[in-house]
């Protein structure tokens, strides 16, 4: 049956087909019986119904008794719950209707063309969609594949479906004549196949953008442990998995998947639901499935999670008392963005039958709402010429009365999405006729012009702006707009439904997404007295880190305290932080504090103590040595070389000096000081000993009967000595500061939370080696003093400092272990210790005993008594 046209005259028409969402009458009785409505214009609507329509019996429909079972001689009664389903998606059915009488009153728009349309109803059937779809293109009632009876047809495009499973259904078969497909609701992100759908679009995002979506909504409200429920249909059974792999790659995890096979799938897995510890699910399944876990978990101990709702599941929340619409308190849901249709709303609430009186929808409406019909209206016509009665309306009424949240008509959502695909076909058409105007003669535009590749390629780049002010256009995916509100169910006391809007979400391509959420408007399920937390594991403190456990997802985790010397400063860090090398942990390990320097200062006991010392035993060599200058002529100063004397007191108290260039803060010249200063001094002192016991030597062997040593005697030889011995600690130590000077340096690892400052020897191996070498000089003279240790005791220094050799060997053998097993400051305090107790025992085993005899036996410092000794 031919549609009819808008006007007639030099005026060129299109038609644009629909196919609805199939919720525009009841699903019961069986499909069969369900009326393939051909086409409607401009409220000239003409039914064509099949053969095996339905016949209802025994009275009118609306007057079954709620106890009478429906069976396949009554449809579901007027009154039932179902018949909302009509009401509700009636809006869907007049945007349609209302955008193409919007279009062809337009002067701009098509000036030329009038648009048309035909409307089927797919009854929520794929089958249905198919037949729907080949009775459109073949032009005949009983469809023939790959046939026309329609020689002048002008399809244009198809605009629907709602659902993804007949969206895809039909894709593939207006695909294959390249007409263009419009879906206003499915988000299935197959469709993303431009091979496969050459010739799809839509007018809602793409379901991947809503993964985006959730998975924002899930790191706002920090919930990284959910669950997901999917029905077995292959749109949602696809999109429950992909979702869940999305949420693993953004570091959360997935509890459970299930997929709602059969009815004894609650028996069977909804225990799963109910015991498990996420306190979010969200649900990716057809309504059906959706109510009937709701009605199960309200038989329960009720659901107590939180639901959220993906914007492709259509609830119906009017049906409370059926399905235990309670169970969705507090439930987040995301819907497509809210549109503006100015004028929509007036149009919605002034549709009657008398502007549309073969509307076969708006009659059954109008005797749901109104129990009555206009004047000579039947409610179905029946195919048997048999006439259902319905009493007649004594007043004019209109649908203004509908309650808001069945009919609403301030909220546009899907609504829009049908408006904004007749709109997109219309640009799309109009480029096409001026490009076409543009290159033809003025005469009546050809039938080729018609292809639809042509108007597949113009819709592709259609560009424009709503009546609303709303952009729309089409990306490189045939995609549309990125945009969702995100909507609370509230339960109020009588169980009736409200949907408050609590946030936005906008995805802008390649610059990324954003969510915003009013967390103060939402009201959450009463089984929370906050805001719900969905996590695995409790999140950890700072000063903690996450630690997986073996064998559970990533989620599930211990909180292990950071180790020394790092920290994490907010909650379930993945590793710690390390602290910079000048800074250290607090007690909670949650941020850095500067160290403490610490270094051997003059300010406490231990350096306090040791520069103490130290002053001290250089205040008595210093005494020794004016003993011994004032004491110059006696036989005990001049009998072991007297030069030598000085220089050896001269050095000593350099060496105890020296020791307090390591106390006190280190510096640049002290480190490169204090080590070479003490190795030189050091190999002067010892020099000096190693002088005097080889003079004591040659001093006795001279005095044999021609003996050649007596050349050797004087102070020449010693001088020389000294001289030649410390010229190799020199050569050491310049060769040291030219390859590898001691520096400034920290320590941070000898004492928890100290920063020790010291001094670095640069080359630890001439370090040694320059120790090395000062104990190759001891070792020498103590050799040589402890062979002549039975000289004559008068003449005789050889068993004095045979006993400090001793003492200071034994000082520098044990300094050496101690000085490594040691850290810090009391490295340089063993250094030190070594430094004074050897110089100490030079000190006190060589002088002592003279000054003993200079001063307290002074009768024994005379060349008489030395003359006896010999």
């Amino acid at each position: 049956m031919a549609p009819q046209q808008y006007s007639t005259g030099h005026k060129k028409v299109a038609y644009v087909y629909s196919l609805l969402t199939g919720s525009l009458l009841p699903r019961d009785p069986p499909s069969s019986r369900c009326p393939l409505w051909m086409p409607m214009q401009l409220g000239v609507q003409r039914p064509r119904l099949p053969s095996q329509q339905w016949r209802p019996t025994g009275g009118l429909c609306y007057h079954c008794g709620s106890s009478k079972q429906l069976t396949h001689e009554c449809p579901p009664c007027p009154g039932n719950d179902q018949a909302q389903y009509v009401i509700r998606y009636f809006r869907h059915f007049m945007a349609f209707v209302f955008a193409v009488e919007e279009i062809n009153k337009q002067s701009k728009l098509l000036p030329n063309i009038t648009l048309g349309f035909q409307i089927y109803d797919s009854c929520l059937m794929e089958n249905k969609a198919i037949e729907s779809a080949l009775s459109i293109l073949t032009g005949a009632v009983k469809a023939v594949p790959n046939y026309s009876c329609n020689f002048n047809s002008k399809v244009v495009a198809f605009i629907g479906h709602m659902m993804s499973s007949s969206t895809y259904s039909l894709a593939g078969l207006t695909g294959i004549y390249r007409y263009p497909q419009i879906s206003y609701g499915a988000m299935d992100p197959i469709f993303n196949d431009r091979i496969r759908f050459p010739s799809f679009y839509r007018t809602v995002p793409n379901e991947r953008i809503q993964y985006k979506a959730i998975i924002q909504l899930l790191q706002h409200f920090g919930w990284n442990w959910v669950g997901i429920i999917t029905s077995d249909d292959e749109s949602n059974y696809r999109v429950g998995r992909e979702l869940r792999d999305e949420i693993i790659n953004s570091g959360s995890c997935v509890e459970f998947l299930i997929t709602v096979l059969a009815e004894d799938w609650y028996y069977k897995n909804m225990d799963i639901v109910l015991k498990s510890s996420c306190k979010v699910v969200i649900v990716y399944t057809n309504p059906a499935r959706l109510m009937s876990i709701l009605l199960y978990s309200s038989r329960v101990s009720g659901l107590g999670k939180v639901l959220i709702l993906p914007a492709t599941l259509l609830t119906f929340p009017e049906l409370h008392e059926l399905y235990g619409i309670e169970q969705l308190s507090g439930a987040l849901r995301f819907s497509v963005q809210r549109g503006d249709i100015p004028g929509l709303r007036d149009f919605l609430q002034s549709a009657d039958l008398y502007k549309y009186p073969d509307n076969i929808f708006l009659k059954y409406i109008w005797a749901v709402t109104f129990r009555c019909l206009p004047q000579n209206m039947t409610l179905f016509p029946d195919p048997y010429e048999t006439i259902i009665p319905v009493p007649e309306c004594e007043d004019n009424s209109d649908l203004s009365v509908l309650d808001p949240s069945i009919y609403d008509v301030n909220n546009f959502r899907f609504t829009h999405s049908v408006y904004t695909a007749v709109y997109a076909v219309a640009h799309a058409l109009h480029d096409m006729y001026l490009h076409t105007n543009h290159k033809l003669p003025k005469t009546d535009i050809p039938r080729q012009t018609w292809q639809p590749w042509k108007v597949n390629y113009y819709l592709k780049k259609v560009h424009f702006k709503t009546p609303g002010g709303e952009e729309v256009f089409f990306d490189d995916e045939e995609n549309s707009f990125a945009k969702f509100d995100i909507l609370n169910y509230i339960i109020l006391p009588n169980k009736t439904v409200r949907e408050i809007q609590v946030g936005h979400f906008y995805s802008t391509g390649s610059q990324g997404s954003q969510i915003l959420i009013n967390d103060s408007a939402i009201q959450w399920n009463s089984s929370f007295t906050e805001t719900p937390r969905s996590v695995c594991s409790e999140s950890c403190l700072p000063g903690y880190r996450k630690a997986q456990q073996e064998g559970k997802p990533r989620c599930c985790y211990v909180c292990v305290q950071c180790t020394e010397g790092e920290i994490s400063n907010s909650t379930d860090m993945e590793n710690c932080l390390k602290c910079p090398e000048d800074h250290w942990p607090n007690i909670r390990r949650d941020t850095c504090i500067p160290r403490m320097i610490d270094f051997l200062s003059y300010e406490e006991p231990l350096g306090g103590g040791i520069a103490a010392l130290a002053v001290s035993f250089s205040a008595v060599t210093v005494a020794v040595l004016v003993i011994f200058i004032k004491h110059k002529d006696t036989p005990v100063v001049r009998a072991n070389n007297q030069n030598l004397s000085y220089t050896l007191l001269t050095s000593l108290v350099l060496c105890f000096l020296c020791s307090l260039l390591f106390i006190g803060r280190p510096l640049k010249v002290t480190c490169l000081l204090r080590q070479v200063t003490f190795g030189i001094i050091f190999t002067v002192a010892v020099s000096c000993v190693l002088s005097k016991t080889i003079t004591v030597v040659i001093a006795f062997n001279a005095m044999k009967p021609d003996s050649k040593l007596r050349r050797w005697v004087g102070t020449r030889v010693s001088s020389y000595l000294v001289l030649l011995c410390s010229l190799g600690e020199v050569v050491i130590c310049i060769v040291w500061l030219m390859h590898s000077p001691p520096f400034q340096d920290y320590d941070t690892q000898s004492e928890v939370g100290k920063m020790i400052l010291q001094c670095n020897e640069g080359s630890v191996t001439i370090f040694y080696f320059a120790l090395s070498y000062m104990g190759l000089l001891a070792f020498s003279s103590f050799s040589v003093a402890f062979l002549a240790r039975n000289l004559p005791d008068t003449f005789n220094e050889a068993q004095y400092i045979t006993f400090s050799m001793l003492v200071f060997c034994s000082v520098w053998v044990s300094f050496i272990p101690a000085y490594l097993s040691t850290k810090g400051k009391y490295m340089v305090a063993v250094e030190v210790f070594a430094i004074l107790a050897s110089s100490a025992g030079l000190l006190c085993c060589i002088f002592i005993p003279k000054c003993y005899i200079i001063l307290m036996r002074p009768e024994l410092n005379t060349k008489a008594h030395l003359t006896i000794k010999m």
